[in-house]
Order: C-alpha cells, then structure tokens, then sequence
C-alpha cells in the first residue's frame, strides 16, 4: 500500500516550484512505489490538493479564484457526444439502426415518453426507453445546464474545483454541459445518482469527458442516496458538495421537497441547488410549488434566482408559471435519422422527433441567503402587487421582475413579472413603446425593473392583473 501522506506532502513542496511528475516523487516515497500507482494516487487526491492533471501527465495547481465569464450560447450539440450516442445505437442494433424494426421501437418509445410527461404518468426507464429519451432531450438538457449556471457565475459563484452532485442525471445532458462550460483548469469530483437503464448511456457518454472531470456513478435512487422517508443515507461521506442538481427530475419523485430538503443538507455552506424542468405548465409550475416549500422563513434557505423575492416579508402564491427561452440548436444528426425514418400520412408533418427548443423552468437555492442581485422594495416608492386590487384603474410604481420573453403574438408586447408577494398573476402590457420605457423590452429574463406610473388594471378573461406600460410610463432597469 503506498504512503498517501508522503505523495501529499511531495506534491504540496513541489506544487509553487514546477510540474509535479509523477516519477519524481515515486522517488522520495518509501518502497519506491511505480509511478503509474503514484499517477492513481494523485488522481484520487488532487481534489483535495486542488491539482489538475496535465496532457502529460504531469500535475499543476488549480488557478485560484472562480471560473470566468463563459460567454455560453452553443449553437449544436457537440460532435463528440453525437458520435458517442450513435455508437452506443449502432452496437445495439446496427448501422439502421433508425429504420425496420429498431426504429420503430424507438419512435414508440419517444411518443410514449412525451404522453408520460404532458399527463404526469408514471416514467420507466428501460433500455429502449433510455436511448429514446437520450435521442429527444440531450441536446437540449445539454445547453440549459449552461445558462442556469450563467446566474452563478456572473457573480463568481463557481469555483475553479466543484464537487457536483447530479441528482437523477439520466443520459447526462447536464453533466456534458456541466463539463463544456467549465474552463479547461477545473477539476470536478462529479457524482451521478441515477438507478435506470439511463445510468448505461451516461457512463458510456462520460466517457467522452476530459481527466480532471472525475466520475462516479450511483446507481441507487435519490431517496436512498440521500436518505428521506425514514432511510439510512447510502452516501455516508462528511465531503459537502458545492453543487446540487436537479434536471427534469424532481416531477417524478414521490416526496421532491424531502429530497431536495436532504440535498440542501448536503450542501457546502455557500454551495447551490440548481433544479431546472421543461417549460410545460405543469412540470413549471410543479417547480415553483417545490421551491416555495422550501423557501421558508424557517429554513433560511433563499432564492437565488429567478424568482427573486423582493418584499422581504412577503411570499409568493401565484400560479408561477415561469420560464427561460434560449436560442434553437441545429438539429443532430441522430434525430434528423430517426424522423426521416418515421412511416408518415398525407397529412402528417415531419419534424416529430426533432426537438432542439431550448426553454426551461429553473431555481436556484442557496442556504447562505445570496441572492442574485441585492434589491429590496419599500413601501415608500412602490405599491405590493399582493394589494393591486386595491389600485385597479390607478397608476402606481412598482419594482418587478421580469418573468417571461414577449408571450404576446404580435401586439401589444406581454411580459410576466413578479414581485415575490403576488397572489395572482401579473402581466405588464407594453402599448406604446418610448425611450422612456424601452428598458422593458430590453431586459432580460430574470432582470429587475422599476416601473413608473403604470396603469393597473383587471382583466377578467385571464384572471390577471394587466398593469399597462404606455408614454406615461417609465421603466428603468434596476439590475439586468
């Protein structure tokens, strides 16, 4: 067994001197242990040591300080992974494999995926279901996984070494996205929870991964991992995790605020919980309903982001339908082979198993009570949307954030906004446009905006509160 404090120590001398090369310190460890076994060693500790490995071979410290800006706005899924999925198909069921009798199978697997969904059934994820799901949604898991990091590491919230763990990881859209966005210098310790057949296609694609990003894969369920509804944890390690994640997951747990509530526990103390979910009603919603059960004066634990509570006493019960839209990724190749395969009517259009939509629900959670941006209303300057019954036909000033792109369909431009204490929807309604209140159209999802002398009116048809923007409004962005 080789001496692991003296490779620690080797490597904490050598660390600010050059390169730690494994043959080296082979030499000052006693036995002279191979430097192949030194090389292990060092790859399960360089965590801790906050070491990367290099191409060579050899290890370097880990830059302090977080990660950079990464500017993340991919365009298509990457190569590397399509080829990764495709081979992973071809060894299952040949080169067509998108034609005959495999096709099919798949195809049927993928319609019945997304009527589980849209009527919240019961998901299995056998083999055949696995590969479809990862046909459907990787490329769009990939790239949201990126923007909800963005809200953390604008403000450098992402150190250089994270110790992650993916809760119900699937077929690994977030940790490939979690990988990509990260600089080369991170190192990851990455650990996947994930009990199906999901956990085969996942191992195989973090295959592709670099070095440094290093993974473990658990194949047990969330409430066992974590340990709720009267269970030991499997997962006994003091080791907290600086980051927690949930990707389209927590619709298909049983009791998702008791796992979420044993991921917080998990946490470092300025570690994250970022969960994320298609954008359909029920599954955005179902979000909202989990992050307010959380979210507590008793918990202490905060919205980070979006939903950004801006009455320091109040909370929100809203119907909370809320999400994220980026820009469309070019279709792969694997889902482009599978439609074309598809058997179609006369009237049936193609574009069935193409799915590069990238919009998503999300919530980040932090125990240390950041949140994204520090911006409080007071009633000396705003109205509550909680008391806009009060000011129907009034005009008003109100400190909002902006919840939605334009959900109008040409007309007057429609915004959600909220904030924090509305206990039904509220819509800003753009009429006339001015350089006085073109910051609302400007303003990015999640940003905050004061609202000047809108127009608060009731409209019947929607159950909501339509405050009105027109020229005698002015909307100032408070924090993008």
């Amino acid at each position: 067994m080789i001496d692991r404090d003296a490779v620690r120590n080797n490597a904490n001398y050598l660390r600010n001197v050059r390169p730690i090369d494994p043959e080296e310190i082979a030499e000052y460890v006693e036995g002279t242990p191979h430097p192949a076994v030194v090389r292990e060693t060092l790859r399960e500790e360089a965590f801790d040591l906050r070491l990367r490995e290099r191409d060579d071979g050899s290890f370097e410290p880990v830059p302090e300080g977080p990660i950079p800006d990464s500017e993340w706005s991919p365009t298509a899924f990457p190569e590397n992974y399509a080829f990764a999925l495709e081979d992973l198909l071809v060894a299952e069921f040949g080169a067509n494999w998108h034609r005959g009798e495999s096709g099919a199978e798949l195809r049927e697997a993928v319609r019945r995926l997304k009527t589980d969904y849209l009527y919240e059934n019961d998901v299995e994820y056998g083999r055949m279901a696995a590969l479809g799901y990862a046909i459907y949604h990787l490329p769009a898991y990939y790239a949201t996984i990126g923007y909800v990091l963005d809200d953390l590491a604008e403000n450098g919230l992402l150190d250089r070494t994270l110790r992650v763990l993916d809760v119900g990881a699937g077929v690994g859209g977030p940790a490939l996205g979690l990988h990509d966005y990260l600089p080369d210098d991170a190192v990851v310790d990455y650990h996947a929870v994930e009990p199906s057949a999901a956990a085969d296609v996942l191992d195989r694609l973090l295959d592709e991964t670099g070095r440094n990003f290093r993974a473990t894969i658990h194949e047990t369920t969330a409430e066992s991992f974590l340990g709720t509804g009267g269970r030991d944890a499997e997962f006994t390690s003091d080791d907290p995790f600086d980051l927690v994640v949930f990707g389209n997951v927590l619709s298909e747990l049983a009791d998702p605020v008791a796992v979420v509530d044993a991921a917080l526990d998990r946490l470092a103390d300025d570690g994250s919980v970022a969960a994320f979910a298609p954008a359909d009603r029920n599954t955005a919603m179902g979000l909202r309903e989990i992050e307010r059960a959380v979210v507590t004066p008793t918990t202490g634990v905060e919205t980070y982001s979006p939903t950004l509570r801006l009455w320091s006493d109040a909370t929100p019960s809203d119907g909370g339908w809320s999400f994220d839209v980026a820009d469309d990724l070019d279709a792969p190749p694997f889902q482009r082979r599978l439609d074309e395969g598809a058997d179609r009517g006369a009237t049936d259009e193609p574009g069935e198993f193409v799915n590069v939509d990238v919009q998503f629900a999300y919530a980040i959670l932090r125990p240390d009570g950041k949140r994204r941006v520090d911006v409080r209303a007071n009633d000396g300057r705003c109205a509550r949307m909680a008391d806009s019954e009060e000011h129907v036909t009034d005009r008003v000033n109100l400190l909002a954030v902006k919840l939605s792109h334009d959900l109008s369909a040409g007309d007057n431009a429609l915004y959600r906004v909220g904030d924090g204490s509305q206990t039904v929807d509220h819509y800003l309604v753009c009429t006339r446009e001015t350089v006085l209140n073109e910051d609302l159209r400007r303003a990015d999802y999640g940003a905050v905006v004061f609202v000047e002398n809108g127009l608060v009116l009731w409209n019947d048809d929607e159950d909501a509160y339509n405050v009105v923007v027109d020229d005698e409004t002015v909307v100032d962005l408070v924090a993008p």
